[in-house]
């Protein structure tokens, strides 16, 4: 009996030792697969930072004018108290939160007396470039939780390899911040799968975009219905999610608008009332309804194009509401006359979950179709980051120089003789010499309107004669693209003389030209 009861102890012994090894082992893999999970946070960490400070520093061209004028030229302003604020921010129709975060960093230039032109310059775009990594590192964790590692990898690849991104992350576009924004919000929107899902954070997230930019709700519309549709708690989710965030949001945005405007503003009503309603926005250009379809997001999706298509076939179960907000975006914008590439922006994040199912499923020709998307893209990164369009940057650094100038007998007075907003106005200056464009603000149904650019390019030489009839009324300089030369040329014969020639691009088009000119008087 008692040789029994020794055999059954020794037995329970042996049973808890095992146990005891296999809970070791067990909490061992943990502790490992814990530690792999911190070392891939932090590689993909660094590796996204560095990448989107390359990106940002590689990229040395214009794009629109509303990188600056809606946002760098409005943060100047607000600091330093000199500039020129575009019509938008006479009539109410933009908000103040976006500018708001660059002149923080101004003011504290200005607080340490460091507030240099390449600092006022660049530091707003390094901003915008960490917040494109931390949505970057946001991507890449999202789709790990949805898909397995290796698609999750080559849905990353697709990502940082978009030609677009690369164009526009870095850029002070509101465009740029909205899609920055959508990002991060799709990292916590309850896709099917997502073990990050969280409402408030998303619909948060959400919120700024639409108070950057209210053409927001474009892209987010089918996804919050989504939601809606989805939530077994419908009422809840109203009350204690949807309207408390969005009015918070929207009293935030006004409160900040009424500071800085001086009286009550409602940006995104004003923003629908001039866009929409009186299709102010087509004063800038309209195009036919199927641009989006046909130019626009062939474009932006660049050479993931096929991949996208192949990959919708694939997952279109799966992620038919990312699917369906690339489409419903795509068909609302087509039906605005006033179309451009960057409207569509923030759905290319979503477009990428399909390109990389897609190139993860090619196996034996995945390695030749990923070398052909980096290389095409590769090309286009770098060719319309550091050699298209490049030349209204460069020739605001010759303009800076004449600064120093300023307190000579003569000071500067510069005429910038181009399609109106071609340049970067005081925020890449920063000294208050005098500066001038040709005017073009939207006919607001205000009876002396008048578009200074479309009356200067009937007649150039005209107008410059009768608006300086005097050789001491003359302006110092002339900011002109070579396309304007011949016209002008016995004005500038007989007053200037050709100091600068700046390339500028090697696609010149209608009024814009490949060089820009810097003419200074006899």
């Amino acid at each position: 009996m008692e040789s029994l009861r020794s055999r059954l102890k020794f037995g329970n012994k042996v049973e808890d030792v095992k146990l005891r090894k296999r809970k070791s082992q067990l909490y061992s893999k943990e502790n490992e697969s814990d530690i792999n999970d911190d070392v891939l946070r932090v590689r993909v960490i660094v590796f996204c930072l560095l990448f989107r400070l390359i990106n940002c520093f590689l990229v040395q061209t214009s794009f629109v004018p509303d990188e600056y004028w809606q946002s760098l030229e409005v943060s100047h302003r607000m600091v330093f108290n000199y500039g020129y604020l575009t019509w938008e921010w006479k009539e109410g129709i933009r908000g103040y939160a976006y500018p708001l975060l660059f002149s923080f960093i101004y003011k504290i230039l200005h607080f340490l007396s460091y507030d240099s032109v390449l600092l006022l310059i660049w530091l707003p775009r390094i901003i915008q470039t960490l917040l494109a990594a931390f949505a970057d590192v946001k991507f890449f964790f999202l789709i790990r939780t949805l898909q397995s590692p290796d698609i999750a990898k080559w849905t990353f690849f697709c990502h940082l390899c978009s030609w677009f991104s690369w164009f526009c992350c870095t850029r002070t576009l509101t465009n740029s911040m909205e899609t920055t924004l959508t990002c991060l919000a799709l990292f916590y929107f309850p896709l099917p799968g997502s073990k990050t899902c969280s409402s408030k954070k998303y619909l948060t997230l959400v919120s700024l975009a639409v108070i950057v930019r209210p053409t927001a709700l474009i892209v987010w519309f089918p996804l919050l219905m989504y939601h809606f549709c989805q939530d077994e708690n419908k009422l809840k989710l109203i009350t204690h999610n949807y309207i408390p965030i969005g009015a918070v949001a929207v009293g935030i945005s006004t409160v900040i608008d009424c500071i800085f405007y001086g009286k009550l503003t409602l940006v995104q009503f004003n923003f629908l009332k001039f866009n929409i309603f009186h299709g102010v926005a087509d004063f800038y250009g309209s195009h036919p309804w199927h641009w989006y379809l046909t130019q626009g997001f062939p474009v932006v999706i660049g050479p993931h194009l096929p991949l996208f298509l192949h990959g919708c076939s694939l997952a279109f179960k799966k992620y038919k509401i990312l699917l369906a907000a690339v489409v419903w975006t795509i068909i609302v914008y087509s039906f605005l006359p006033h179309k451009e590439f960057r409207f569509i922006y923030p759905v290319l994040p979503f477009c990428m979950v399909f390109c990389g199912i897609s190139l993860a499923s090619l196996k034996a020709w995945r390695c030749a179709a990923a070398f052909l998307i980096l290389a095409t893209n590769l090309a286009a990164s770098l060719y319309t980051g550091l050699v298209h369009q490049r030349g209204t940057l460069d020739v605001m650094s010759h303009v800076q120089t004449l600064c120093d100038t300023s307190s000579s007998s003569t000071s500067p007075d510069i005429l910038f003789l181009m399609p109106c907003h071609s340049t970067p106005f005081y925020s890449h200056v920063h000294c208050p010499m005098k500066m001038r464009f040709l005017e073009c603000p939207p006919d607001l149904g205000e009876g002396s309107y008048v578009d200074e650019a479309d009356i200067f390019y009937e007649d150039p030489l005209l107008w410059l004669r009768t608006s300086f009839p005097y050789k001491s009324s003359l302006p110092t300089h002339l900011v002109l693209f070579d396309v304007l030369e011949t016209e002008i040329s016995a004005f500038l014969r007989e007053n200037y003389m050709r100091t600068a020639e700046i390339f500028h691009t090697h696609f010149p088009e209608g009024r814009i030209g490949g060089s820009v000119f810097i003419y200074e008087r006899h």
